[in-house]
């Protein structure tokens, strides 16, 4: 039995039980972990991440880890996934429920191109408005399907 939980995924230095690390916010990223900040910001330009952050942990301790390498090695492993739940605008409020969702630029363009009309800066919200709400019933269809997906035929 190794005296170490994993080891570190930038410099290879061994990371403790019971100890402070850091893994990769990208959840491609999950099998990563750091035994620092600086090793995690080494770890970032490599895999080319746009909007990543480091997430502090805490490693298991050694009788916990014990424990379970002791099931994995008799062949019992229990895999748990943890059922999605959906996400409304109703259950939850984002800063982007009040964000406006339309390019304002092409909108007024297109309106002033095809039907030589100006657009009134209150259209953008109400437009906003609409779209979340045709986005909410479309996120509803893909996920009674079963998909984490949202594709074209959700809206209709």
């Amino acid at each position: 039995m190794e005296n170490y939980w994993r080891k570190c995924g930038s410099c290879k230095k061994d990371i403790g039980f019971n100890a402070i690390y850091q893994s990769c916010s990208v959840s491609s990223c999950s099998k990563f972990v750091f035994c620092s900040v600086d090793c995690w910001d080494q770890h970032v330009p490599i895999m080319n991440h746009k909007n990543a952050w480091a997430e502090e942990s805490r490693s298991p301790r050694q009788e916990n880890a014990t424990a379970v390498a002791a099931s994995t090695s008799e062949g019992v492993r229990r895999i748990i996934v943890p059922s999605p739940q959906p996400k409304t605008s109703t259950l939850s409020s984002s800063p982007m429920d009040q964000e406006i969702l339309i390019v304002a630029s092409k909108l007024k363009q297109y309106i002033k191109d095809k039907y030589d009309m100006n657009t009134a800066a209150s259209v953008m919200d109400e437009l906003s408005h609409h779209v979340r709400r045709l986005t909410d019933r479309a996120v509803e269809n893909a996920l009674k399907d079963d998909r984490k997906t949202v594709m074209d035929r959700d809206f209709k």
